[in-house]
């Protein structure tokens, strides 16, 4: 599409709220921030906040010029933005590019596996790192437990409501890569985060990689994911707060070992342990592949569950963790899994297998009323595993986690969103899922 077909049509079609349109086509060598590698010769400029639907094609590539939203903040103009398969969108590191989907607006990206949807730097390739540019953000209006409605970390919008069947709309086949910036202290960016998103939403085949912050992380909402691969991160691969209740099947999670602290990172509240609704996600076929013969030390814990959050994860492989497979830290989480009398359900990990590890659990808080030892060895001991799942390849350069040593768990739920005949530890069965649409490159 040529450059002034762009401009006209957004001129008439597009509005956005006190700022500029920003849209403009320009190649490669007309902008020093534009240093992209892609093959083809428009590049076109998205800043500010769009009110009026459209459509990302694959015949131009496109740059995230500081934050860029969808829809009015207030709800009252959503908009829905189609991004066709094969499309590249850069964040630009300047000016901290980062697309943020608005409550009640949607984001529409479908790519396939031979033509998945990137997120990616602007830096050339071979110079591209972690926190090049901001990430990926989706906003929606479904329950929180940190207050009727929040406010995103690093300018991000409000989110959250009461709708936990809210649809954002769908991520398939997309990849999100070098993004996650930190703004100040405990003010961070992620490479996607999930904030207040329902299970109307799709999500379905995403890879975050080389992150600085999170691969993804939930803050509150219901919204469900599938085929997740998770690569690289500087922080923790996999993380919830503040009551998210979604389900997870099919997450892949790879520690580089340079960087990297949890896999699962697993919070309520941290400032009401036991705040409602509480975090009580599901989660079926996990593989978290530490880095634990890292020289930076960096690999800890492959499964942290804290701050009260419940969860039932089943049919995982933790294995290679540089401190320990496990820990549950808090009494409001240690009473999700033990009633004082019984157990009651509401902390679940097993059907696992733990090899490798530097230690099977940490060390506990003292004064809990059970160890995370007993958590493990004791109360979830249906067919927990200490063998070799024989993972195909755990170079990071040329990963393939299908195990060759595969076990039997346990059953998925038959409730529409799980695949039930999964009843194989890990993520893989005895295909790559992963293989084609992903990346392994380190800049």
């Amino acid at each position: 599409m040529k450059k002034s077909d762009w401009f006209l049509r957004f001129l008439l079609a597009g509005t956005v709220l006190g700022l500029t349109i920003g849209l403009a086509g320009c190649s490669d060598d007309d902008d020093d921030n534009n240093n992209t590698t892609g093959s083809n010769d428009e590049v076109v400029v998205l800043q500010g906040t769009y009110v009026d639907n459209m459509t990302l094609t694959a015949d131009n590539e496109y740059l995230l010029r500081g934050g860029v939203f969808i829809g009015s903040p207030d709800m009252s103009v959503p908009a829905v933005l189609t991004i066709e398969p094969g499309t590249v969108i850069y964040g630009e590191s300047s000016t901290n590019g980062m697309l943020v989907i608005n409550r009640g607006s949607k984001i529409m990206a479908e790519g396939t596996a031979s033509a998945p949807i990137v997120f990616t730097s602007d830096k050339a390739v071979g110079s591209r790192t972690r926190s090049d540019w901001g990430g990926l953000i989706i906003n929606g209006q479904a329950p929180l437990n940190s207050g009727e409605e929040a406010y995103g970390e690093g300018g991000t919008g409000s989110y959250g409501g009461a709708l936990p069947h809210d649809n954002s709309g769908v991520l398939k086949y997309v990849r999100v890569e070098f993004a996650g910036r930190e703004i100040s202290p405990d003010n961070e960016l992620n490479g996607i985060a999930f904030q207040g998103v329902g299970d109307g939403t799709t999500v379905d085949y995403i890879q975050v990689h080389k992150g600085k912050d999170d691969g993804v992380e939930f803050f509150g909402g219901t919204v469900c994911v599938k085929h997740v691969l998770i690569s690289g991160c500087a922080d923790d691969c996999f993380d919830w707060t503040d009551g998210w209740q979604g389900k997870a099947q099919f997450v892949a999670l790879l520690q580089h070992p340079d960087a990297g602290d949890q896999g699962i990172e697993a919070d309520n509240n941290a400032e009401d342990n036991d705040a409602t609704p509480r975090s009580f996600p599901t989660l079926y076929n996990v593989t978290i592949l530490g880095a634990a013969q890292s020289t930076t030390g960096m690999s800890d814990i492959g499964m942290l569950l804290r701050e009260g959050t419940g969860a039932v994860i089943q049919n995982a492989i933790i294995t290679n963790m540089g401190e320990a497979a496990i820990d549950v830290d808090h009494e409001a989480t240690f009473m999700n899994a033990w009633d004082g009398s019984a157990l009651n359900g509401n902390l679940v990990v097993d059907n696992c297998i733990f090899y490798s590890n530097t230690a099977l659990v940490a060390d506990d808080d003292a004064d809990m009323p059970f160890t995370t030892a007993d958590f493990v060895q004791t109360m979830n001991t249906h067919n927990h595993f200490d063998v070799n799942p024989g993972l195909m390849s755990t170079d990071v350069t040329s990963p393939n986690l299908v195990p060759t040593n595969s076990q039997t768990g346990a059953t998925p739920p038959s409730d529409g969103f799980f695949d039930a005949s999964a009843t194989y530890i890990g993520a893989f069965g005895s295909t790559n899922w992963a293989a084609s649409w992903t990346t392994n490159v380190s800049n």
